[in-house]
């Protein structure tokens, strides 16, 4: 049986099929050493990728996923072939990463939803270009050339004359690479012009293995220097510190070389994954080249900025052009909601309300953006509304999402809403994301984790006073990630005084994500964070139980070693009161 496609990345492979319906982050999802899905929560738990053709709808949650494809297909572990039926840009990226710097390529194909759902797991198929043969008899692949990165003989996107001189090689070899890559995906996303950023935030800083380190440093010795204002978000080492909290010395180094290169091409020493906490975060209208999914999710929703969720990598490269494609979030028309969510009231909800909400709308959403109500007269905090982008960013694929009456655009996009799909948030639902984040199977916390994404000055000041006059568990653990500048205010502000007293550490530079044993106790059984993004990654990052809470619960682990009755009341009780908004 034949499926006629379109081929993102062009070329012939063969191997049984992978297929799920479900979206999968590469990121936290999938070993990068040995192809195994290590997600939890995902249906392909324990399946390994290798020489395997991978069916997803799309990708979801980091921008890393483009390093994890990186690194599977320079250890000959990765995928026979990829087939989505979204185009999917951040696994894609990896793989076109893979076929211009190291010759190294599979194919990539989407085929309609129609046809995806014809797929099953096991059956032996064969990607050829546009083509997937599937079912017994499926040929085996013969191979195919595959096109040079920015071969102009069908280009479509219209190139300045400063484009193409970057692309001619006039300011340099480093600048035309990172040119011929952005061209090729302008293709695939079929933008028909370039625009001009203000600043970028880079992701591809965080080591995950040597492919990440020979990406920056061919760069580097091609002579590369950043165009725009850049900034780098957390790399996977305290760098004051590391040797005290007992970090791994061989990573250490690795990811101090990676660190230095971007710096060496002009990036800020910011190290943050919550880089519009910083004051160069950019205005309403400001169109930026950044990425890491929550931050991206961010800058769009909440401050109006515009960027696409852009994969490692590819950061890099508009961050040393100054130029991203002309398509995705920063036009007006990819920013309008494709769903309507409308959120049941509830009283008095704690502060895991929003994490709960954006995992669970981040689900629903997938690839769409959504328009929720249902909030206006809950007046969200800045602290709220990063913990729901964080917590949207990990479910979802899209790049951003509209709260009426509170984030900028709301309101505008909610007249061109009428007849979108509805869809109800109700007590149920949030109580089946709460079960997906409590994996413990036991009351135990060995560490309580807090700072995924980096912790604010507004959440230091909350935690101060909830843990002023106590003093944590001899056997518990209590660590706070966050940037340099907010520990700096943090500390002028006392509050870093207070949490001493209490026995919590604070590291700086990098985050729960890039940090394993023994920042994570060799002894703690459980962990207990805030986070939904740190509680969805952690079973398969770090191999710990979980449970997730409001930050008040977190402190009195801390103090007790135990968690008792987790749920919280306001998901137990009965009393709604529901407020449907057209």
């Amino acid at each position: 049986m034949t499926i006629e496609g379109r081929s993102l990345v062009e070329g012939a492979a063969s191997g049984d099929l992978l297929v799920s319906n479900v979206a999968l982050s590469c990121w936290g999802g999938v070993d990068s050493e040995t192809g195994i899905v290590v997600d939890q929560h995902h249906p392909l738990k324990g399946d390994c990728l290798t020489g395997r053709i991978l069916a997803i709808p799309c990708g979801r949650g980091s921008c890393t996923g483009s390093g994890i494809i990186l690194e599977l297909l320079l250890r000959k572990r990765g995928p026979a072939a990829l087939v989505f039926h979204h185009v999917e840009e951040i696994l894609t990226l990896g793989v076109m990463i893979a076929r211009a710097m190291f010759g190294r390529s599979i194919p990539v194909l989407v085929i309609s939803a129609k046809d995806f759902s014809r797929l099953r797991s096991g059956q032996p198929a064969t990607v050829r270009g546009s083509e997937l043969l599937f079912g017994y008899g499926a040929s085996e692949a013969q191979g195919s050339s595959v096109p040079q990165l920015g071969a102009t003989s069908s280009r479509s996107v219209k190139l300045t004359q400063r484009d193409e001189r970057t692309l001619a090689g006039a300011f340099g070899p480093a600048a035309k690479l990172a040119m011929e890559i952005l061209v090729s995906v302008a293709e695939m996303q079929g933008a028909k012009a370039f625009l001009d950023v203000s600043q970028a935030h880079i992701d591809a800083c965080i080591y995950i293995g040597p492919a990440s380190l020979d990406f920056a440093e061919t760069f580097l010795s091609l002579g590369a220097k950043f165009a725009v204002p850049t900034t780098l978000n957390s790399i996977s080492i305290d760098q004051r510190r590391w040797k005290e909290i007992g970090m791994d010395p061989v990573l250490a180094k690795e990811a101090q070389r990676l660190a230095q290169a971007y710096m060496s091409m002009g990036a800020a020493m910011s190290f943050t994954c919550a880089p519009y906490l910083l004051r160069t975060a950019p205005g309403a209208g400001e169109d930026i080249g950044w990425a890491e999914s929550n931050a991206v999710v961010f800058a769009n929703s909440v401050l109006g900025a515009r960027t696409q969720k852009y994969p490692d990598f590819l950061d890099v490269c508009i961050a040393l052009t100054g130029r991203a494609p002309a398509a995705g979030c920063h036009l007006e028309q990819h920013r309008l909601p494709k769903l309507k969510v409308i959120v049941n009231s509830f009283f008095e909800a704690d502060d895991t309300f929003y994490p709960l909400l954006g995992y669970h709308i981040g689900a629903l959403a997938g690839p769409d953006i959504p328009l929720i109500s249902g909030l206006e007269s809950l007046d969200p905090s800045i602290s709220d509304l990063k913990a729901f982008g964080a917590a949207f960013a990990t479910t979802a694929s899209a790049p951003m999402f509209h709260i009426r009456g509170v984030t900028p655009e709301a309101d505008k996009v909610s007249l061109s809403s009428a007849g979108l799909p509805s869809h109800a948030v109700s007590r149920e639902v949030l109580r089946n994301s709460w079960y997906q984040l409590n994996t413990a199977t036991d009351s135990s916390v060995g560490l309580v984790s807090l700072g995924n994404p980096h912790f604010s000055l507004e959440e230091f000041a909350t935690l101060a006073r909830l843990c002023s006059g106590w003093r944590k568990h001899a056997n518990v653990e209590i660590v706070v990630t966050t940037s340099r500048t907010v520990s700096e205010k943090a500390s002028e502000a006392g509050f870093l005084d207070i949490l001493n007293d209490f026995g919590a550490r604070v590291i700086t530079d990098t985050c729960w994500c890039m940090l394993g044993e023994p920042v994570v106790p060799i002894r703690a059984k459980n962990i207990m964070t805030n986070s939904a993004k740190y509680a969805h990654y952690a079973p398969g990052m770090v191999q710990r139980g979980v449970h997730f809470g409001s930050l008040s619960r977190c402190v009195e682990a801390a103090c007790k070693g135990e968690v008792g009755p987790a749920m919280p009341e306001w998901l137990t009780e009965d009393r709604l009161e529901l407020k449907y908004m057209d």
